[in-house]
């Protein structure tokens, strides 16, 4: 029986030895899930679902406040009862009428490269005297995808309207900059952007140590090829992901709309209100559902409901108010985090998943806590989101869910191995005298040998299933319960010394040595062994209390010991270092400047007027002064220079580091206006100055106790030209 033991016993311990422990579990779990989704998303296979998800978040964000800078002439089937192409006369007389409200600028976003019917030399003739006007112009490298720009306008009024389209069709890009051949373009977006920003005297220019382009508070970072959900996207030209602002307009026509918009037929009518143009971004472009200029942004599809997309002209002008409202408010960039920052992201929810469905057992915890966790990662996401950053959702959710899953699995196979280790671990603990206890994962005793319960005086099946809380004192219990956790944590044996109370009341000091088993399905058991060490305990309290007391003398030797020392280094009056620290901290100062290149300044400074204080005052007017004196002196400086008191009225300065002499002599004007302000001394409004001379080092001398006398120099020259002033050296 004992050999067939024997060989279990073994056959346990090497099984125990090949399987991975809890953590290794989880972070193989976790990093398994990640693999997999992380393959699935470089081959493009999650892409459409991030592209939804935030689209969801675009429609989940609340209604911002109307964007009042910009204003769309509508040209709607009304307009288009004038013919369309609409005739080269009716544009000129609308671009005349807008001119005639003062606009900040004007976007023409319909092609008008050939004559459309009569009033083409009328057209060009006021394009001439339009300079706030920006035309359109679509740009390819194929000549039969090119759309030329209206003819009479000056290269600086040209804008292309190029889109860039996901593979779902919908626009969430916008280009900036384009470059055809040697040529450098602007978008039209951009163009209009920047006219109404150069009023506000904001200009592009480069970012700060980046390539990127800076219009006032914005920082606009150039899209990459795999940014966010995108793989292998097309990264040509200066691109950036847009922000799309969600203003809303109840009193458009029809349905609630973006931006304000009039119709042309308005416009020409004088019937739209002069403050709704004048000083205003005004856009020009077909909103008619026949000419289908109508493109899908993340606004245009809800879940469940028909896709409705918007106009072009109204893309546009979500491209120019992200621009405007970026440069002149601050409001948030689409950003996204580096490559390694999404993947530890996502690996974070995967450990997430499996740490708690690892940790929370019960089915209906367990449930709950998924929930909770979707929960928060959703909100984090969609915090994230409102704040300008765009950090994978999808990923992290099926990351997330397929570690829930696959430990859901791993725990169902493990709980038939327990059940067959329990029986298995009761045989050999049995057969020891020690007392002996086997603990799970969730600090229950699950086996217990004779040893133990003669030991504690309560019979197995009453501690069964039951935990140190249940039959320890609290204190006790809570030591028992953090010993556990670090054998857990750890993975390692330990030995710790415990307080026992027994079912007598009897209070034993014991040495548990604690050890950390695990069976083939991955299951932990600690085993505890328990020897009585009460006598040895006793000894050892006893020599604890006297190395006590010694080390309560040692402190107070060592208080001492400071206190002597600040005696020796400080001013008792003022509390200022006294004339030997600053020998020592001169001397430690010129070497560090020394080694490092660097300036050093010394202020020599001189009571005027000190002795008439103390002969009308009194001496302990004097001491007072000197304090506030000090207090002033100290307030003066930076927090890397050091102020002295070498005796009487005499003051000392260290100016650490300084570039060059002006700064020396910027802190002696400092000095002397802080000093000559009034003092109240017992009810009494005194004044008092100070002469100062300034030493640099190494411009002065290179050797302290020169630059000392030479700064000593300089303060009687202050002194013989009329005191309250400073002299350099």
């Amino acid at each position: 029986m004992s050999k067939q033991l024997g060989k279990r016993l073994v056959k346990l311990i090497f099984g125990l030895k090949q399987s991975l422990s809890r953590g290794q579990r989880e972070l193989f779990t976790a990093s398994s899930v990640v693999v997999c989704v992380l393959l699935l998303r470089s081959l493009g296979l999650l892409q459409s679902l991030e592209l939804a998800a935030l689209d969801q978040f675009f429609h989940f964000r609340p209604n911002e406040p109307p964007d009042d800078r910009i204003t769309i002439v509508a040209i709607d089937e009304a307009a288009l009862s004038q013919g369309f192409p609409l005739p080269d006369s009716v544009v000129a007389q609308l671009l005349q009428k807008l001119k005639a409200n003062q606009p900040r600028a004007i976007g023409l976003d319909i092609y008008r490269n050939l004559p459309a019917k009569n009033g083409y030399g009328t057209l060009v003739e006021t394009y001439k005297t339009m300079p706030n006007l920006i035309g359109t112009q679509l740009l390819g490298h194929n000549q039969n995808y090119q759309v030329p720009p209206p003819p009479g306008l000056k290269p600086e009024q040209i804008g292309f309207n190029n889109l860039l389209y996901d593979p779902d069709g919908k626009v969430r890009r916008s280009l900036l900059y384009w470059h055809t051949g040697k040529e450098a373009h602007e978008s039209f977006a951009l163009k209009l952007a920047l006219l109404y920003l150069k009023t506000e005297g904001i200009f592009p220019k480069a970012a700060t140590n980046s390539e990127y382009l800076r219009l006032g508070k914005a920082v606009f970072t150039r899209f990459q090829e795999n940014d966010g959900a995108y793989v292998r996207a097309d990264a040509k030209g200066y691109q950036i992901l847009s922000n799309f602002p969600k203003p809303r307009y109840p009193n458009c026509v029809g349905e609630p709309c973006s931006f304000r918009q009039v119709s042309m037929v308005d416009v020409l009518a004088n019937k739209v209100p002069k403050s709704w143009l004048k000083d205003k971004i005004v856009l020009i472009g077909s909103t008619a559902p026949s000419l289908q200029d109508y493109v899908f942004i993340p606004y245009s599809s809800r879940l469940m409901k028909e896709a409705k997309p918007v106009a072009g002209i109204e893309l546009q002008a979500y491209f120019i108010s992200q621009l405007i409202s970026a440069a002149l408010e601050g409001r948030p960039l689409l950003k996204v985090w580096s490559d390694l920052w999404e993947c530890l992201w996502i690996f974070a929810w995967a450990y997430v998943g499996a740490a708690t469905t690892w940790r929370v057992r019960r089915p209906f915890p367990s449930v709950l806590t998924v929930l909770v966790s979707c929960l928060l990662l959703f909100f984090c996401t969609y915090v994230a989101f409102f704040l300008g950053w765009w950090i994978p959702l999808i990923p992290s959710l099926l990351t997330f869910s397929g570690s829930v899953i696959w430990i859901t699995s791993y725990l169902a196979h493990m709980q038939e191995e327990l059940k067959r280790s329990k029986e298995f671990l009761q045989q050999v603990i049995d057969t020891i005298a020690d007392p002996i206890f086997v603990k799970n994962e969730q600090h229950q005793w699950i086996v217990l040998n004779e040893a133990y319960c003669r030991f504690i005086g309560y019979p197995d099946k009453l501690l069964l299933e039951k935990s140190d809380f249940d039959f320890f004192p609290k204190h006790e219990a809570e030591v028992f319960r953090q010993q556990d956790e670090l054998v857990f944590s750890t993975q390692r044996p330990q030995e710790n010394e415990e307080e026992f109370t027994d079912a007598y009341g009897k209070t034993h000091l014991i040495a548990t040595k604690r050890s950390l088993h695990k069976d083939v399905a991955g299951n932990f058991f600690l085993v505890g062994v328990i020897r009585d060490i009460t006598q040895r305990k006793l000894m050892e309290e006893e020599l604890k209390r006297t190395a006590a007391e010694l080390f309560r003398s040692n402190n107070e030797l060592k208080l001492k010991e400071d206190h002597l020392r600040y005696l020796a280094y400080h001013d008792p009056l003022t509390g200022l270092p006294n004339r030997k620290y600053f020998a020592e901290q001169l001397y430690e100062s010129i070497n560090w400047a020394k080694n490092n290149h660097l300036l050093l300044g010394i202020l020599f400074i001189d009571l005027d007027g000190f002795k008439q204080v103390n002969d009308t005052l009194g001496h302990e007017m004097g001491d007072r002064l000197l304090v506030v004196i000090a207090q002033r002196l100290s307030n003066s400086l930076r927090a890397s220079d050091t102020v002295s008191r070498l005796g009487g009225d005499e003051f000392t300065v260290i100016l650490r580091a300084i570039p060059n002499a002006q700064v020396a002599t910027k802190i002696a004007e400092k000095i002397l206006a802080n000093i000559t302000e009034p003092i109240v001394l017992n009810g009494c409004t005194t004044r008092v100055s100070v002469s100062i001379g300034i030493s640099i080092y190494p411009v002065s001398s290179e050797d302290a106790d020169t630059l000392l006398k030479q700064a000593d120099t300089a303060m009687y020259r202050a002194k013989h030209l009329g005191k309250n002033r400073f002299e350099l050296d």
